[in-house]
């Protein structure tokens, strides 16, 4: 048994097809041996004959599907990344000395049993948790052959996309999620115990670029759940499991499978006719992040009634923090300009009866800075920007409030985090960030983070041990100063599911401890009443004053075209992926 965390590390066996394995599997091998409350101790091997066929045979044998072959032939060949999932990397050295145990199971259509003779030789190993890395879907005594079960990937939502191809129906069926899980295998097939859930934006282009999204983050789910069973135990591990998934999950959509040729002619005309369309915005329109606000007594919920604030042509204006002091809001705010490809903190201020000023350029760095969310501590402003692109969390202190601010320190260093925002709680600081884990996962606008300390200004801030404390493209990203309304305590946030920053989520902080991080999602606010508004991702309220940030379209002239990159779209997003 694994209940004394202390003494015993956790045993793992993995499933293999061979030694030669995609490039996302050998970087998860390499996480698993990081690890020190595990070790490799078996690797199961595939020994079933792999028969090489001509390619005659071969395109024989899948004329149905030459269509979709093709497609992602060609894909593959136009779209370059820096690091690709599938390129055949060689294990052998990560598992030297690694006892193995070959079999060949009896085979039928897409299962595969194990022999009762070589469940024995496997059992002798005592294994802990075996991970599926290879063979076809597992049938039979293998699946009850360790302690915690055998953990397998399902690289899609099993709620609403059971089958495959992974990240594929997503794009083509233009679903704005692209879900992923980590599951205990039964036999009922992709409807697994539930270990960890997660979901990405699709990216609605491209299959290989939409599976490059969210791989990458989905090899993180196996070392963080092992990391988390070793902390619990093997009884309390399975318990919480269980419960979590003590719901009824009803799978009422077809299951899905590569497109015959019928099936993939009408979604790739649709698929290319929103490439297309894609195309023609961005040729005649560009985005603009400007700001909108209302003065009312009480947080403003009409959206319709905000007053905009346009920046010139050449820049935008985003992220809104606020301070309220002397009868006057001062507005914090990113600005950015696109012909210098960073953005810097500015500050406007405006009076009680909406006058503002132009904004004024307080705090820039060789590097991009973004989101500055300000608070008072001791008497003393301090600001935290955005510093992810120089991989450190920057504290600002102001030696002369509002203008003139200092570097003070760092309070984390060598770490990618966006939209940091602190809040107190029970006598605890508690810092709740964006957090970029894995240095090939391109984004990190879907993994929230959560740090506490017992003071603001601490260069150790202690992880949550629930990290990341949301998994979800529709929900993680900060957007704005977390508040108390009504005896409630809310974190506003951004929905990027269908493009960064498209949408305001409003969820209640339910339990906010050192050990337990619960929330749930109250109301939502999406950019309808303007229909030259395409996004809204910040919202911050302050005395009468409530401002947010918005995304608008403007009509582009000839020479403005080439002077607006498509930073101006995706703003850090595209900032920290170029």
């Amino acid at each position: 048994m694994i209940e004394n965390a202390q003494k015993k590390k956790i045993s793992i066996g993995l499933l293999m097809d061979s030694f030669d394995v995609p490039n996302w599997t050998y970087l998860l091998l390499k996480k698993i041996k990081e690890l020190n409350c595990a070790e490799i101790k078996l690797i199961v091997l595939n020994d079933a004959p792999k028969i090489k066929k001509g390619r005659l045979y071969f395109i024989i044998t899948h004329w149905q599907y030459l269509l979709y072959l093709a497609y992602m032939k060609l894909e593959n060949m136009l779209i370059k990344l820096n690091l690709k999932l599938f390129e055949s990397k060689d294990a052998r050295h990560i598992l030297s000395n690694v006892p193995v145990v070959k079999v060949r199971p009896r085979q039928i259509k897409y299962f595969d049993w194990i022999e009762d003779s070589d469940i024995e030789k496997i059992k002798q190993h005592e294994i802990d948790v075996f991970i599926r890395l290879g063979f076809a879907i597992l049938k039979g005594k293998i699946l009850e052959s360790s302690r915690c079960g055998v953990w397998s990937f399902h690289h899609g939502d099993n709620q609403v996309n059971r089958g495959g191809p992974p990240g594929f129906w997503e794009v083509f069926e233009n679903n704005p999620i692209t879900g992923s899980v980590l599951q205990i295998l039964t036999e009922d097939l992709d409807n697994g115990l539930v270990l960890y859930r997660s979901y990405s934006s699709t990216d609605n282009k491209s299959v290989m670029k939409n599976r490059n999204g969210y791989y990458w983050k989905t090899l993180l789910f196996v070392p963080r759940k092992l990391k988390e069973l070793h902390q619990l135990g093997e009884e309390n591990f399975l318990n919480k499991a269980r419960s979590e998934n003590r719901h009824i999950n009803l799978y009422c959509n077809r299951l899905y499978k590569d497109p015959k040729n019928n099936e993939f002619i009408i979604p790739l005309i649709k698929h290319i006719g929103r490439i297309v369309k894609s195309g023609l915005y961005n040729l005649f329109f560009f985005d603009q992040w400007l700001l909108m606000y209302d003065l009312h007594d009480g947080i403003s919920s009409s959206f319709w009634r905000f007053k905009k604030i346009i920046p010139p042509r050449d820049r935008f204006w985003a992220d809104p923090h606020v301070i309220y002091r002397n009868n006057l809001y001062y507005i914090f705010i990113e600005e950015f300009v696109f012909g210098s490809h960073k953005g810097h903190i500015s500050l406007l201020t405006m009076d009680e009866n909406g006058k503002y000023t132009s904004p004024v350029k307080i705090i820039d760095r060789p590097y991009h800075l973004s989101y500055p969310f300000v608070f008072e501590w001791d008497g003393t402003y301090y600001m935290i920007p955005e510093s992810a692109a120089n991989n450190s969390i920057e504290l600002y202190k102001c030696m002369e409030f509002p203008h003139r601010w200092e570097f003070y320190k760092n309070l984390m260093q060598n770490i990618k985090a966006m939209d940091n925002t602190l809040f107190r709680h029970q006598n605890m600081w508690w810092l709740f960030t964006n957090v970029k884990e894995n240095e090939a996962h391109p984004v990190c606008d879907d993994e929230l983070f959560l740090f506490y300390s017992d003071n603001p200004l601490s260069d150790n801030w202690k992880a949550h041990p629930q990290n990341p404390i949301i998994s979800d493209i529709r929900r993680a990203r900060s957007a704005g100063k977390i508040f108390e309304y009504k005896g409630d305590i809310y974190r506003p946030s951004q929905d990027c599911s269908k493009g960064y920053g498209h949408s305001l989520k409003f969820n209640q902080i339910v339990t906010l401890t050192e050990t337990e991080y619960q929330e749930k999602e109250i109301n939502s606010a999406e950019p309808n009443w303007d229909k030259n508004i395409k996004s809204i991702h910040a919202f911050n309220h302050e005395n009468m004053l409530t401002i947010i940030d918005g995304q608008l379209r403007r009509f582009k002239f000839i020479k403005a075209h080439l002077r607006f990159p498509r930073y101006c779209r995706n703003k850090t997003r595209c900032l920290m992926s170029s």
